[in-house]
């Protein structure tokens, strides 16, 4: 943290912060009005106000704002089949997982030592790795240290729904915006495959019993949540045998209870978590099957196809996680907010942004018109942010994946991976699994791809190019499309 401050900008050379300061204050647009631009047509300008610089809310937003996970709830009201918050990996991306748990003064220190350092910080998060509304001292007292010091940033909790009632008149009262409750099913016989027991009223309860007054908590939480108009994401695991076509119902009852967005996450199984479905066998579902399914509910509660299934002490942009750089040991012991990072990037990001809504526009557009066979292909694009191919293909440890097709260019999610160079050196072993990852994409874009892995993709099917390097993503698909569909035709004329 003592090295000068440096933001790279996607196609942009870093630029030291006087630097970038002198471009967002030298005449360009305020954050109010580009960022604006890229509203979807769809949404009201309130709404948009709350979710634009919110990396989960916004898909848009996740390019350039990034989320802190704060873990001072560490104390947990029911039991799921798969969780298990005693294991930890610090390279791990995974819900419940932590490397240090933190008083509330504590995360303060923290948050103010990342906010210093991470100007695209936006949003604040409590996630456990208990229960948020559960462990709500805590929780509550946190909230109140860092909306005093930082006035500014969202504030979020996540929550499995039991305790949430009891405290949502307090999160109204505390100006929390953004609420995310994890719902795996409305049926409570479904339920009690996924929830040995829950606490409630002093009591533990069990199987069927336990599910239907978990059932009725959620339900009762995010309809007083809707009621005072409070942003409720869902989260639901996707459990194939379990609750994999359930979920549909769910999409059902979540909508109808005003849920803003539906986030669908696969289930993480390995046995080495020691979680109940990772020792008995129960597999996730793959990148394709987790697709099928949200592609079932389109049309009904709006989805989140975005999300990482964070730590509960992540720090950084989705994608990546940087809270092994703010430790409590590498923290000075006071610190004083200083906005003028975070003020000065909002600004410059504000006019990339609405360049970005005006080149995806035109890319959307070419691609639509050029659809007349409604054929579709899966594109994998490596990035470190801002919506641009700006990614080593060898240093990328996931791919966003788009969808080219009738309805124009679309972000549908992302493939987790190994990443390919280790110390200069590419694996076959780490190739072969990205392969195995990138089932159903059709082409790869990068920064930079070597020979070695470029041929080893086109056996498989998979062409990868840098040839499209700083490009925005759906500007370079636009142009894979037109060419897909220039060889369809000419295929077609020569039969």
């Amino acid at each position: 943290m003592s090295q000068p401050f440096t933001i790279s900008l996607d196609s942009l050379q870093p630029v030291g912060f006087d630097a970038m300061k002198q471009a967002a204050t030298s005449g360009g647009c305020s954050s109010s009005s580009c960022g604006s631009s890229a509203k979807p047509e769809d949404m009201d300008e309130s709404t948009w106000e709350r979710i634009k610089d919110h990396p989960c809310y916004s898909e848009e937003a996740h390019h350039y704002f990034a989320r802190m996970h704060v873990a001072v709830a560490p104390a947990c009201n029911i039991q799921c089949n798969y969780c298990n918050r005693k294991y930890d990996c610090a390279n791990e991306s995974r819900p419940g997982v932590v490397s240090e748990k933190l008083t509330p003064d504590e995360a303060k220190r923290k948050v103010i030592a990342v906010a210093n350092e991470v100007p695209q910080l936006s949003v604040l998060g409590i996630a456990g790795p208990g229960d948020a509304c559960y462990d709500w001292k805590k929780t509550q007292a946190t909230f109140s240290e860092i909306s005093r010091e930082i006035p500014d940033i969202n504030l979020c909790i996540s929550t499995n729904g039991l305790a949430l009632p009891d405290h949502v008149d307090e999160l109204a009262e505390m100006n929390v915006d953004h609420v995310t409750i994890t719902i795996n099913m409305v049926d409570p016989e479904i339920g009690a495959k996924i929830y040995p027991w829950i606490f409630f009223r002093h009591k533990r309860r069990t199987g069927v019993e336990a599910a239907k007054i978990l059932h009725e908590r959620q339900m009762l939480g995010l309809e007083m949540l809707t009621a005072r108009g409070i942003l409720t994401k869902i989260n639901s695991v996707m459990i194939p045998g379990v609750n994999d076509e359930h979920l549909i119902e769910v999409n059902r009852w979540v909508k109808e209870r005003g849920a803003f967005l539906h986030n669908v996450m696969p289930l993480i199984s390995d046995p080495a978590h020691g979680t109940h479905y990772g020792l008995t066998g129960q597999r996730g579902p793959t990148a394709m099957e987790l697709k099928a399914l949200q592609d079932k509910l389109e049309g009904g509660a709006k989805l989140m196809r975005h999300c990482r299934q964070c730590r509960a002490d992540a720090v950084g942009l989705l994608g990546e996680d940087r809270g092994q750089e703010f430790t409590l040991d590498q923290l000075p012991e006071s610190m004083v907010y200083d906005p003028s990072k975070r003020e000065a990037y909002r600004e410059i990001v504000a006019e990339e942004r609405g360049d970005h809504v005006r080149a995806k526009e035109k890319a959307i557009a070419a691609v639509k018109e050029n659809s007349a066979d409604g054929h579709s292909i899966l594109v994998a694009v490596a990035t470190k942010g801002g919506g641009r191919i700006n990614g080593h293909f060898g240093h990328a440890s996931e791919f966003q994946v788009y969808e080219a097709s009738a309805k124009g260019v679309e972000f549908v999610g992302h493939r987790k991976i190994d990443a390919y160079c280790m110390g200069g050196f590419g694996e076959d072993a780490t190739l072969d699994a990205t392969i195995a990852a990138l089932e159903g994409v059709t082409h790869v874009l990068c920064s930079k791809i070597g020979n070695c892995p470029r041929d080893m993709l086109m056996a498989a099917g998979i062409e990868a190019t840098d040839a499209y390097a700083y490009e925005y993503a759906e500007t370079a698909i636009s142009a894979l499309y037109a060419e897909a569909t220039a060889d369809k035709d000419e295929a077609k004329a020569a039969a």
